[in-house]
């Protein structure tokens, strides 16, 4: 879960490393560094800390050369500390590495290293990877670099570059993402579009066994075994400034305020222009095939896992095929059972996280046919399912994922509307209210955020407290996991979502004088029961706040204060629910002082098991 910048071409390659940097540190921020060859051979710099640290090191320590590295950094392996920083080197300096990733079987390659006379600095896995190729290296550093990984377990981006061959940068990857920017008489490689999108919009997107050898003239692509491929080249359309904060404080609020173009996007000629039908040409399931789904599994981590629960709730309501939804992480190890009749949803923003890629890559292995859910074409989870909805977000760099959450949201509305036409489990009248009211989210959005006034002086009241806690029933309970997390990420308040149902079965006991229970009411078919428990919580002393649809007047009788979102059908509400809480997190976050964009100990894309 770290940033990787590369550079070779014609221009001081310090200024480009340094900007690819800034723009990848979402991806990590515990230290930072360079490597360039100067005239003077391969030089290093780095630094425990933000990258302002290490610019201001180089203001006084510049590298000046045409061909370099960079790295941002979020530990795994050793503590954040100069030492553990990126780039690593051999003992004689001559061959330098950044890497993102874990290497599984690092200490005992460094074990027999060692015994062969290395001599090792840092904690790190990473070190392990430069001695190895020096090892190796006898006048072919793209030979060793092949020999080198050919030793290595485990997940990896890799860029290399040394003294030896100063002309060159050598990139593999496997199962971490890299990509290569080309441009005139200069390339460019990145773990992420933003660290290359000012120089250039074609890019190579590596895959996993796959390295690159670039110069400033030529690109070349290999297999680890070194039989040249041919890829095509990938065209970025995104707006540059869609990856710049466009004049707001941090890129969560943003990315906050981005969701109505969002939501539009995700929609855009997906619902057909009669407004009662939904087209997703991009899932090829014939409607036979569809017919025979039984059960359906869906896979993800974190945010998108909240998603996946609404999905859940809503496939099962509108097409009664039932519906598992699993943490990445446990699923492959649960030995899922995956019949013919299975269809397996993985959900993943930056279609990179490695526990859903594994879980993805055990269900097609049991004979799963895999759909996916995500953001990033070109990501390992979009090239590997068999049929992809790609949410149309854009660029999401805020670590606190908010815009990704909802248009995933958007997305299993439609998949789920079209595979209830299909099966026609759901009348047309009833489609199409759905559909007009689906369409009418953005704008809902749009007033909502013209008026956040009462929710920042509700962020400043429960940002004086350490505890707090979510309730809700049905969608509002699943809602209240997403906004539960949201808040601990950012403003480091310990909360916790619970059903307001299980509030008797001992969760009441952590009620005090005065704590914080913020209680999600939309779903009125449950509301009375809802009040009820709300009751239950005001009773013991907490301070109540609600969530609820206009003209919900009965609330305001078991809450202190109410935030209220525009009426919409009940199967639609955590869209436009999650907003004010999503406010609530960045507002309480910036009122206890934190860094909102850059969250401690936390990192944007978890690419590592």
């Amino acid at each position: 879960m770290c940033g990787i910048v590369g550079y070779i071409g014609s221009r001081d390659s310090q200024p480009i490393l340094l900007e690819g940097l800034k723009k990848l540190e979402y991806r990590g921020y515990d230290s930072a560094g360079l490597a360039v060859h100067t005239s003077e051979g391969l030089h290093i710099r780095k630094t425990k800390g933000r990258i302002q640290e290490l610019e201001s090191r180089l203001e006084h320590q510049p590298l000046i050369g045409f061909a370099g590295i960079g790295h941002t950094r979020w530990a795994t392996h050793g503590r954040p500390s100069d030492v553990n920083s990126h780039p690593h080197a051999d003992n004689r300096m001559k061959i330098s590495v950044v890497h993102n990733g874990i290497i599984e079987n690092h200490q005992q390659l460094k074990e027999e290293l060692e015994q062969l006379g290395h001599v090792f600095l840092s904690e790190t896995d990473t070190e392990v990877i430069s001695h190895l190729i020096a090892q190796y290296y006898k006048d072919n550093l793209v030979h060793a670099v092949q020999q080198a990984v050919s030793r290595i377990r485990g997940a990896y981006a890799i860029v290399v570059l040394s003294e030896h061959e100063p002309d060159k940068l050598i990139a593999v990857r496997w199962a971490s993402p890299l990509i290569i920017g080309v441009g005139e008489g200069e390339n460019f490689i990145g773990s992420d579009i933003p660290a290359i999108l000012e120089y250039t919009r074609d890019v190579y997107i590596l895959g996993d066994g796959e390295m690159a050898v670039i110069s400033r003239d030529t690109v070349e692509l290999m297999t680890l075994e070194g039989n040249f491929i041919a890829k095509q080249l990938f065209r970025i359309d995104w707006d540059i400034m869609m990856a710049e904060k466009g004049g707001y404080d941090h890129f969560m609020l943003k990315e906050i305020y981005e969701q109505p173009r969002a939501y539009r996007d995700t929609m855009r000629s997906r619902i057909e222009d009669n407004g009662h039908s939904v087209s997703l040409p991009e899932v090829q399931i014939t409607p036979e095939r569809l017919k025979l789904i039984s059960h359906i599994h869906m896979v993800a981590c974190g945010t998108a896992y909240h998603a996946a629960l609404v999905g859940k709730a809503v496939i099962e309501r509108l097409t009664r095929i039932p519906v598992e939804v699993d943490v990445a992480s446990e699923y492959r190890y649960r030995q899922p059972v995956i019949r013919d009749n299975t269809l397996v949803i993985v959900v993943s923003q930056s279609g990179e996280t490695a526990d859903t890629l594994a879980a993805m890559r055990e269900a097609k292995q049991c004979g799963a046919q895999v759909l996916a859910i995500t953001n990033v074409v070109g990501s390992s989870v979009a090239r590997e399912a068999d049929h992809v909805i790609f949410t149309w977000a854009g660029p999401e760099i805020a670590v606190a994922s908010t815009k990704a959450y909802t248009s995933q949201l958007i997305a299993f509305y439609l998949l789920t509307l079209y595979v209830s036409q299909t099966m026609n489990t759901v009348d047309v009248q009833e489609r199409k209210e759905l559909l007009d009211m689906l369409k009418q989210l953005p704008e809902q959005v749009e007033a909502m955020l013209e008026q956040t006034e009462p929710i920042i002086q509700t962020a400043k009241q429960i940002a004086v407290h350490d505890d707090l806690y979510f309730i809700g029933r049905g969608l509002d309970a699943m809602v209240a996991q997403e906004a539960s997390l949201k808040l601990k990420e950012i403003s480091y308040i310990h909360s916790e979502a619970y059903p307001a149902g299980e509030l008797k079965h001992g969760s009441l006991a952590l009620i005090e004088e005065g704590t914080p229970v913020i209680a999600i009411a939309t779903q009125e078919a449950l509301l009375e029961k809802t009040i009820s428990n709300m009751k239950e919580v005001k009773a013991r002393g907490a301070h109540v706040i609600a969530v609820a649809m206009e003209g919900n007047t009965e609330i305001i009788k078991a809450a202190d204060e109410v935030l209220y979102i525009p009426r919409t059908h009940a199967l639609l509400t955590p869209v436009l629910s999650v907003i004010p809480l999503q406010m609530l997190a960045y507002y309480a976050a910036l009122t206890r002082g934190n860094d909102v964009d850059k969250p401690r100990n936390l990192a944007k894309s978890v690419t590592v098991e």
